[in-house]
């Protein structure tokens, strides 16, 4: 069976002579790293708790008890949908712009709106959590702010562990902004 989400790994599988930018349709939505460990192991586990409250949902709705099948379900419901937000979250671009996908918030910004893309040394937060590391961070200077927002970080739920794969998605990050990005005056 075909995976189509898994259609992105020619562009981490490439070698020197490959483009930076590997997609066919630069105008859809593409996350340009896959996720990493921790994210999906966290997606596995609360889809594997979900699937307890739903199978509790039948028990409780095969008993009689609906009002308690109508909260199991609508507690399953959730469980599932903080998975899946979960495994959305992270940095995607296009031609359009960058967009950074939190798991509250969306910010979408155009190319116009980004001045520099660049990675750089701080502390950074340990898998989102409010401890701080010495880490490298990919950041957006958007313009007309003095303050950079933080995409990627080496420590996050992507790639904890993974410098490699930190470093191919910040350059391929990078790459789509120099493309993409209109030049400075």
């Amino acid at each position: 069976m075909p995976l189509p989400f898994l259609t992105a790994d020619r562009a981490f599988d490439a070698t020197a002579d490959d483009i930076a930018l590997p997609f066919d349709d630069h105008d859809l939505w593409r996350r340009p790293y896959r996720p990493g460990p921790w994210r999906v192991g966290s997606a596995a586990v609360l889809l594997l708790l979900a699937s307890f409250v739903m199978l509790a949902t039948m028990i409780i709705a095969l008993a009689g008890a609906s009002s308690g099948a109508v909260v199991c379900l609508v507690l399953g419901l959730a469980v599932i949908g903080t998975a899946l937000r979960l495994l959305r979250m992270g940095v995607w671009v296009s031609r359009h712009g960058l967009r950074k996908v939190g798991f509250f918030m969306t910010a979408t910004l155009t190319w116009a709106e980004v001045t520099e893309v660049r990675t750089v040394q701080q502390p950074v937060k340990w898998l989102g959590l409010p401890r701080t590391v010495q880490g490298q961070a990919l950041v957006g200077v958007r313009r007309g702010r003095s303050e950079p927002m933080a995409l990627l970080t080496d420590h996050n739920a992507d790639f904890l562990g993974r410098v490699e794969a930190f470093d191919r998605a910040a350059d391929t990050i990078e790459a789509w902004g120099a493309e993409y990005r209109p030049p400075t005056a």
